[in-house]
């Protein structure tokens, strides 16, 4: 922290042996950091309106993919590497100033340490003595009651090195070298702005009980002010380039609340100093979003019309496709008016078959009968003839057949033991053998 901490330290030392005032000084410190991310600002401007352009391809990746929400990840980041766009690069810049205030923080708050370079024990205490802390910290409200050695906590650094003067400073300078430290390094540092506000003090809601304590009331007001002027003014800064959507969401309403509500926060739990740099960041930051509107007049213009084609084409895939299922239902309905005209057709067909004797139909029919739904089904399965087949089949079984007679032999025939006629089936086959004797010798 110490090596990041110097060259903002050094910076503000310079500003302030030039103007002579820790106010001034602090203007200028916004002034050199908002310079300085300037180029910064305009890349994070430009990267908002190339994500904005990207709007339509990314809402129709997400109509596509929705529902596989890694695989829509994955597309969008294809998307954003073919386009050599830093999604975060919108947003990522626009935190820098609070992280330049979180820098400067505790250089203000000890600005013994940090602008001339004394953080012994020893030699605070000796500034401590010398100027009388204990009876001005009492008298003053910024400590309870009164100690031998000086504590180095919270913002008492701040307020000892408010009272160091011109009246103290060469007896101040003698003490801390007598302690060990270098005396020449030590100097008077002007906290007041205008002869009004003190910003080494810290501003209260009681301000009638401080001394200046309106001026320090003022401060925060003005900051939490300007705090909404600025979000309003980006908002307007975003809307030449349709990005109305964008300053209308949840989010753009938030911060506007969230905004003035930090910036009151600063006001009234920090030094003054702090709050007047962030008043002056807000400032200096209004006039960045005027700069970079002329600047980027061009880019804004193109992605405005970028996203006018872009919408036109919407409305005219949105057109085509209301056309396309129109033309979907009205097929649909030609092909049920066809089908019921064909199935009309077809149970006339039938019906005129049913009005005609003797006529089997063929579609019906699964088994022997007309209306047979089962395979199995025969109605001739207990006659006489035996089971049958399918029509036009040959039977399973043959039929028998009856033995042409005489009419006069029937009698004859009839009379005949069941003996006689079983003799022939017998003997029939030992006819055609020679050794026909022997057959009826052992009968």
């Amino acid at each position: 922290m110490e090596i990041i901490l110097t060259p903002f330290a050094w910076l503000l030392k310079a500003f302030y042996s030039v103007c002579g005032s820790y106010g001034l000084a602090l203007v200028f410190f916004a002034v050199v950091v908002k310079v300085v991310l300037f180029p910064l600002s305009i890349k994070s401007k430009r990267s908002m309106i190339q994500m904005n352009i990207l709007q339509g391809q990314i809402q129709k990746l997400q109509k596509q993919y929705g529902k596989d929400k890694q695989r829509y990840n994955l597309e969008v980041q294809k998307l954003y590497q073919k386009e050599k766009i830093n999604p975060m690069g919108g947003c990522l810049w626009s935190l820098i100033p609070l992280i330049v205030l979180m820098i400067l923080y505790p250089i203000i708050r000890e600005p013994i340490h940090y602008m001339m370079g004394i953080n012994d024990a020893n030699a605070l205490n000796a500034i401590a003595q010398t100027v009388g802390w204990n009876t001005h910290a009492v008298d003053m409200g910024w400590i309870r009651e009164a100690s031998d050695t000086f504590t180095n906590s919270g913002y008492n650094q701040l307020y000892l090195a408010s009272l160091i003067n011109e009246n103290n400073l060469s007896a101040v300078k003698q003490a801390v070298t007598a302690a060990g430290g270098v005396g020449q390094n030590v100097f008077s540092i002007n906290f007041s702005l205008l002869g009004l506000v003190d910003l080494s003090q810290v501003p209260q809601l009681q301000f009638w009980t401080v001394v200046g304590g309106f001026g320090l009331f003022l401060l925060p007001v003005i900051s939490a002010a300007t705090g909404v002027l600025f979000s309003l003014i980006s908002m307007k800064t975003n809307a030449i380039n349709k990005q109305s959507a964008q300053a209308t969401n949840g989010t753009a309403r938030t911060m506007l609340i969230i905004s003035p509500l930090i910036s009151l926060w600063i006001g009234f739990t920090m030094p003054a100093a702090l709050c007047l740099y962030w008043v002056a960041n807000n400032l200096l930051s209004m006039l960045q979003e005027f700069l970079c509107g002329r600047i980027l007049k061009k880019d804004y213009e193109e992605a405005a019309r970028k996203q006018a084609e872009r919408e036109r084409l919407e409305k005219e895939e949105e057109k085509e496709e209301r056309r396309r299922k129109a033309e979907e239902r009205a097929r649909r309905i030609e092909e049920e008016k066809l089908n019921r005209g064909k199935k009309k057709k077809a149970e006339k067909k039938r019906e005129d078959e049913e009005k005609v004797p003797g006529v089997v139909k063929e579609y019906s029919r699964v088994g022997i009968r007309q209306y047979a739904r089962g395979r199995a089904y025969d109605p001739y399965r207990f006659s006489e003839d035996g089971p049958t087949c399918y029509p036009g089949q040959e039977p399973i079984f043959p039929k028998k057949t009856e033995k042409a007679a005489p009419p006069e032999e029937e009698p004859a025939v009839s009379q005949e033991t069941p003996q006689l006629e079983a003799a022939p089936e017998v003997s029939a086959p030992a006819a055609d053998t020679p050794a026909a004797g022997d057959g009826e010798t052992k009968e």
